[in-house]
């Protein structure tokens, strides 16, 4: 996710003019919730009109553009979270519904603008989780920005109930210190409630509601059978020693964390946070326990987010060099920087830890106009063998083999060219994730992409089916 000075607290220019949307505060637990937010007839916007370069053994199936309101060089594509027939992507200025029942032929369902930048995406039954992470007036869809200074500013999350995927209803919002730049949902045990991991960073002091040392993640506990009563019960300090200080040659202190990616099954989770590597102990589901931490001040910038294997003994974390918006997949900078980082967990239980392996970066140079770097991406889904898919903004999506950690190997990869030939903007692939046979990805600029791969190294991983898939709350499967 873009980074820069600050974490952008003041949006600035980001979100568009029309502020539409709903009109009400959220609902409380006495009283029901409003008719939702206001749905717009989507005009179809011209397909990229750029060159692909890709491997034999990938298909590109469909795209379809970004559409009115949405169409705007601000208005980036985001995150994605599947439920059954249903794809739910993330915009700095709401988010679209999909419909991907026939992956070759996408189309949206709704669109729904409530702005407040990320736009980090969850779902849990009919319960959809939306990150926000610009400071706006209040906490409705219809708020105006405001900037960080300001005391009354708002950030956190928003939950609305998709019972009807056409008609999404806005039901409750619950703030956080520094917004909330990504989330994790995190069942519990008992099947009752979510956990919300809020990921935020960027603290000065300055800022009233993001107070600097900020070394800690936000909990939220959200009862399914009301969730119009979300309830902040944690906010535990990941560092209380302090995270890495960074350095003037680019690397992040760490005051906070960008990402989490759980691992429920193994009572396991990984943290990028920002200068630090952690795993968790989270078998406390309100208290979750650093057992790992570690660092790379050789190659990483800026621990961006991770992804465990299926067996949960190893971790890939990725790099965010230059904030997502540089050119760092050329020649340059590298094969190294920028790159995700592969590492083996050696031991259990809360004698886990993190051992490197091997760095893997695209081995495809990219132009000086094209902003590139490691992104969001997830397993697919292979028995017996290590697989990912991933996004790498302008570098296009890369399948790669990690089944030997000190040798992962790109198998297949879908390329567009430069979307400014001539200026650096920014664009690409923010996610790219596999699910239920197909690969999705959601584009900055492009749109939905879909891709189907074949390859006889992955063809078993199309039987598998999920009815819920979040990629940052990891299954485990079977095939």
């Amino acid at each position: 996710m873009p980074q820069s000075t600050g974490r952008r607290r003041a949006l600035g220019a980001a979100i568009g003019a029309l502020v539409l949307g709903l009109s009400l505060a959220p609902a409380t637990a006495a009283t029901p919730p409003s008719d939702g937010p206001e749905q717009y007839s989507a005009q179809q916007v011209p397909a990229p009109k750029s060159e692909i370069d890709k491997s034999e053994n990938i298909d590109h199936v469909a795209n379809l553009p970004k559409q009115a309101p949405f169409n705007t060089l601000d208005a980036y594509g985001t995150d994605i979270a599947f439920k059954q027939n249903i794809a739910y992507v993330g915009n700095y200025d709401g988010f679209v519904v999909y419909d991907i029942a026939n992956p070759k032929k996408p189309r949206i369902i709704t669109q729904v603008q409530c702005p407040g930048g990320q736009g980090d995406m969850s779902i849990s039954g009919n319960l959809l989780f939306v990150s926000t992470d610009y400071p706006r007036s209040n906490n409705t869809c219809t708020s105006e920005e405001t900037d960080s200074a300001d005391p009354n500013g708002w950030e956190g999350m928003k939950v609305f109930d998709v019972s009807d995927p056409a008609k999404p209803r806005y039901v409750s919002a619950i703030a956080t210190d520094c917004g909330s730049h990504t989330h994790t949902l995190v069942p519990d045990k008992a099947g009752e409630a979510v956990y919300l991991y809020v990921s935020s960073y960027g603290p000065k002091a300055e800022f009233p509601n993001c107070q600097p040392p900020h070394d800690k993640i936000s909990i939220i506990k959200v009862p399914l059978a009301n969730p119009a009563a979300p309830e902040l019960i944690n906010a535990p300090v990941l560092f209380p020693d302090g995270g890495n200080p960074g350095a003037p040659d680019g690397i992040s202190a760490t005051t906070g964390c960008h990402d989490i990616t759980a691992f429920p099954s193994k009572d396991l989770a990984a943290g990028a946070c920002m200068g630090d590597g952690v795993l968790f102990d989270i078998s406390d589901r309100e208290n979750p326990r650093v057992i790992n931490q570690v660092r790379d001040d050789t190659n990483f910038a800026f621990w961006h987010s991770a992804t465990f294997n299926n067996e949960g003994t190893k971790v890939i974390f990725t790099d965010e060099l230059g904030g997502g918006g540089a050119a760092t997949c050329n020649e340059a900078t590298g094969p190294t920087r920028g790159a995700n980082g592969i590492y083996d967990i050696t031991g259990s239980g809360a004698d886990s830890k993190l051992a490197f392996k091997s760095y893997y970066k695209i081995p495809r140079h990219q132009a000086d106009t094209e902003n590139c770097v490691a992104h969001n991406g997830s397993l697919i889904p292979v028995a017996g063998g290590d697989f990912m898919v991933q996004a790498w903004y302008q570098g296009g999506i890369s399948v790669f083999d990690f089944t030997d950690s000190t040798k992962p190997q790109e198998i297949a990869y879908f390329d567009r060219s430069a979307f400014n030939p001539n200026e650096l903007q920014l664009a690409g692939s923010w996610s790219a994730y596999y699910y239920n046979g197909h690969i999705y990805s959601s584009g900055i600029q492009e749109g939905l992409d879909v891709l189907d791969l074949r390859d006889e190294r992955t063809d078993s991983a199309k039987k598998v089916r999920y009815e819920e898939f979040n990629p940052q709350t990891q299954p485990v499967y079977q095939n």
